[in-house]
């Protein structure tokens, strides 16, 4: 009850989010890498690079997985480096893998969890310019399946542990690796930990972990988006009934035909366009990089949104518009396994991402209206629905994040911001942790629409790079002061 309670009052009180620092005052205080020579961060640059092609070389695509082969990749680095690990098999050839560095002192904080995925989504090997799981190098961009989506902030972690256990870096919290198997389809490394072995978080307080976007325009980033609240993913599927037949003799009202026309409703349906605090408190922090006609708009949202003009504009901007509404997407259609057959049952799958506070019988009975049809079915995918959760950003990991963003992205605003996409913070947030999604690397947009797409890739620059940024929020947040 306490948990819902803070969730509400987060959404309510836009004042709860952290002010943003100055615009264009790049951050002269030191850090933790400051104190390190420049050869060995060359050394732990080049670590980062040779390890991020071997680790990209794993093949974890899910399904199957195989997520056993990462544990192992991050394990043999664990034991030739002297960092104490675990692991835990959690299905057959599935595994996770957990280590940590403890806490110097006696007087302990509760400790920091570096949270990543082993598994990777599926890919055509024939649309890429280099084969997925080949490690290639080519033009300054490292080409393999996983380089967004989540091996290159798992090998930056795997750096920061080394570093923290070479450097003798002393911690006033354990700082604990925690590489989980299945989040890209039913998070059962995720839930085998919490249900399971939640004492390896050790009581966690705070969580990084995938999410959140440096977009780099014109060579310099424009902001950094920290991910702190999610979407709920609420997938349905669409069964349509209709006479089966032979394909040379048409019917109106087949299942395909009565499948397509619903989905040409769907499709052709605008969901409600509102704003939430979080979204309102982005869109402000956005508002002095805008143009003067639309710099009015950002800073109060919320007021901006009886303008229909401006509502018709923003519906328009694929990276805004999701923040807004309930989106709904059509992945998926089956019908007859042979051309010249006509079905008798036609189905098809939306990927439905509900906002925070959102009900998911509202939605359902919203759909089936939309529908409109009695011989086509709308039901959920799952009787699993996660509320959209959130996290403060009053805290020192939200402290810290503006610290190391001041030195390595000078000038870009932090944004708290809604996440399009499920990451495992929703659940961990559940258990009291501040959790957020936080990315060490900048990134174009172009680089980041290549996340499960065709010829996925980081630039080399960013990898060797990221772990620096990474190893700086960690000390930040957890070394000794």
């Amino acid at each position: 009850m306490l948990k819902r309670t803070v969730f509400i009052l987060l959404l309510l009180l836009p004042a709860g989010f952290a002010q943003a620092p100055a615009a264009g005052q790049p951050s002269s205080e030191k850090l933790a890498s400051d104190k390190i020579a420049p050869e060995k961060l060359a050394a732990y640059a080049g670590l980062a690079e040779k390890w991020m092609v071997e680790y990209i070389q794993v093949d974890t695509a899910n399904p199957p997985g195989n997520e056993a082969r990462a544990a192992a990749f991050y394990k043999q680095v664990f034991d030739a480096e002297g960092i104490e690990n675990q692991v835990y098999e959690v299905a057959p050839g599935r595994a996770n893998i957990w280590a940590r560095i403890p806490a110097s002192g006696s007087a302990k904080q509760r400790p920091l969890v570096m949270l990543n995925h082993e598994d990777v989504v599926s890919s055509v090997a024939s649309r890429w310019k280099h084969p997925p799981f080949a490690g290639a190098i080519d033009e300054g961009y490292l080409y393999g399946r996983g380089a967004q989506d989540m091996k290159g902030e798992g090998l930056a972690q795997l750096v920061v542990m080394v570093m923290l256990k070479r450097e003798q870096v002393a911690l006033e919290r354990d700082v604990i690796f925690l590489a989980t198997a299945d989040e890209e389809v039913d998070g059962i490394g995720t839930d085998w930990v919490i249900q399971k072995k939640p004492e390896l978080l050790g009581n966690a307080e705070f969580l990084v972990t995938e999410g959140g976007e440096n977009l780099e325009e014109h060579g310099k980033v424009k902001y950094v988006g920290l991910d702190v609240a999610e979407k709920s993913p609420y997938w349905l599927v669409l069964t349509a009934h209709g006479r089966p037949g032979h394909g040379s003799k048409p019917l109106e009202n087949s299942a395909p035909n009565r499948l397509v026309r619903a989905l040409n409703r769907v499709i052709a349906w605008h969901t409600e366009m509102k704003a939430l605090p979080v979204t309102a408190e982005f869109m402000r922090r956005m508002a002095a990089d805008q143009p003067a006609e639309l710099a009015a708009k950002f800073s109060d949202v919320t007021k901006a949104m009886k303008d229909a003009k401006f509502v018709a504009w923003l519906e328009r901007q694929e990276g805004l518009a999701y923040m807004f509404r309930n989106t709904v997407t059509l992945t998926q259609m089956e019908g007859s396994g042979q051309t010249n057959v006509i079905p008798s049952v036609a189905t098809a799958h939306l990927d439905v991402r509900l906002l925070p506070g959102e009900k998911p019988e509202e939605f359902l009975a919203a759909i089936r209206k939309v529908v409109g049809d009695p011989e086509v079915t709308v039901e959920p995918e799952s009787k699993t629905f996660r509320e959209a959760n959130m996290s403060s950003t009053d805290n020192p990991l939200f402290r810290g994040i503006e610290q190391v963003a001041a030195r390595y992205f000078p000038g870009a605003p932090v944004l708290p911001r809604l996440n399009n996409g499920y990451t495992e913070n929703q659940r961990f947030r559940q258990l009291g942790v501040v959790s957020y999604g936080f990315s060490p690397y900048q990134n174009t947009a172009e680089e980041t629409a290549s996340e499960h797409g065709d010829n996925e890739r980081i630039r080399v620059e960013q990898i060797r790079r990221g772990y620096r940024v990474l190893f700086d929020l960690v000390t930040s947040v957890a070394g000794a002061k």
